[in-house]
């Protein structure tokens, strides 16, 4: 551990400290955090589980700080951040020609965030791309640009108006000729459990690009936005894709397609409701009069329902054989159980089999997954309990492999796009034969479809 020794560093993040400094001492025994906690036991009550059981004592605490974390936004304020990141630099103002610093545009692009939905209260990815153009001879600290984005991407959102705050944050802090921002953002587009197993042509994601002017990029149309666009389409944008003020909540959110609000545990919504005061927002506020049983609605995809896995008229097979077969990419979405929010993304099987094809039928296998897939779940046990499934019918050699993206990871920890988790379980010839692991391994593909 270097110079923070172990033990030291185990009381600090018991005790609420992060390594970013984010979250004060003393955070468990405030208010708003034992309010949030309180409206997750609710929560979990509603889904039928006991909060108490292990992997969910903590639940609440560990949904209160993301949350809180999540939404610090409110907080900060922009001026703090702006002042004293002002730094002169005279230039060609006086003369033909433009020069970076001087006049010219200035661009920082791939600014990693996260926030979230204010309509469904899933966090939602955000790669950022900020331009302006100085005066004054002044340019500003390039590092705060991504500071003051996050301040406003740590609130509950809509992309639009995240766009519209950054660019007048930055206008008016710093009073640049002109300011311009475009947002790529992915919202996960969450299935329920029957679309899941009969709408084979799922889009996991919902995708857009809005943008935002000031100043000199009042007026879309001048040459300075055909700059700006000119160099972001290295990254791969399409001009023809940016909306500018055209993108309504509905087309954006899945929520209101895929969770139509009716009735709802009463109790839970109201739990949802004491959340968003307890965040510093407004419950009554008209953009979120529908979050609450909307969030409900989702949350109940994961009920414990308690209903068994019924294999009927399934044998287990000889497997004294040496033909691998494999069924990679069995689509999975679930649920973690340690702070509430999704994760999602394959599994591969491989087994052996007497004639080398597989004895079952890939539906089946499929059904077994979002079986264990649609419930609180952690990712080790998900392999775990697939693989002692399947090897019921598919005979006891069995490996079993789950890739995934993680929500709760990259929103509160590294926030790095396309990162993901393996976990592997093995039974049978495949927990002692190193051949067989490798052979099977080398059967999934390179590439984890993180986005959909």
């Amino acid at each position: 551990m270097g110079a923070l020794d172990e033990g030291h560093y185990d009381v600090e993040l018991g005790n609420g400290v992060n390594i970013g400094g984010c979250v004060e001492l003393g955070f468990e025994e405030e208010p708003e955090t034992l309010a949030i906690e309180e409206a997750v036991r609710v929560l979990l009550q509603g889904l039928g589980e006991d909060f108490d059981r292990e992997g969910l004592k903590k639940t609440p605490l560990r949904v209160a700080k993301s949350l809180r974390e999540g939404t610090r936004g409110y907080k900060l304020k922009v001026k703090d951040i702006v002042s004293g990141a002002l730094f002169p630099e005279a230039g060609l103002e006086s003369r033909a020609g433009h020069a970076g610093g001087t006049g010219g545009l200035v661009i920082v692009r791939d600014l990693d965030l996260f926030s979230y939905c204010e309509s469904c209260l899933l966090p939602f990815q955000v790669k950022c791309h900020v331009g302006y153009v100085p005066s004054g001879q002044r340019v500003v600290g390039l590092s705060k640009l991504s500071r003051v984005a996050e301040v406003f991407a740590k609130r509950l959102q809509y992309p639009q108006r995240l766009a519209d705050e950054i660019c007048a944050a930055l206008q008016h802090g710093f009073r640049p000729t002109g300011v311009a921002v475009i947002l790529q953002c992915s919202h996960i587009h969450f299935p329920n459990f029957e679309s899941a197993l009969f709408d084979p042509t799922h889009k996991g994601w919902v995708k857009t690009l809005v943008k935002s002017g000031s100043g000199v990029f009042d007026n879309e149309m001048t040459d300075i936005w055909s700059d700006f666009l000119s160099l972001l389409r290295f990254r791969g944008i399409n001009v023809e894709d940016v909306h500018s003020r055209v993108l309504d909540e509905e087309s954006w959110c899945p929520s209101h397609t895929c969770c139509k609000i009716g009735p709802s545990d009463s109790a839970m919504v109201s739990s949802v409701n004491s959340i968003l005061c307890s965040l510093g927002e407004d419950p009554l506020r008209k953009e979120l009069i529908g979050t609450p049983a909307r969030f409900v609605k989702w949350l109940m995809n994961f009920k414990n329902s308690k209903l068994d896995l019924k294999l009927n008229g399934y044998v287990s097979l000889n497997s004294n054989d040496e033909h691998l077969c494999s069924e990679l990419n069995l689509s999975f979405w679930s649920q973690c159980e340690h702070h509430l929010l999704p994760f999602h993304g394959v599994v591969h099987i491989g087994f052996y089999s007497s004639n080398g094809f597989n004895p079952v039928r890939k539906s089946l296998l499929q059904s077994i997954v979002h079986f264990y897939g649609f419930k609180l779940q952690v990712q080790e046990r998900l392999t775990r309990q697939i693989a002692e499934t399947v090897s019921s019918f598919l005979g006891e050699d069995v490996m079993v492999v789950v890739e995934a993206s993680h929500t709760c990871m990259i929103s509160r920890g590294i926030e790095k796009f396309g990162s993901s988790t393996a976990t592997i379980a093995v039974l049978g010839r495949f927990s002692t034969d190193p051949s067989a692991r490798a052979k099977f391994l080398q059967f999934i593909p390179n590439a984890f479809p993180s986005q959909g």
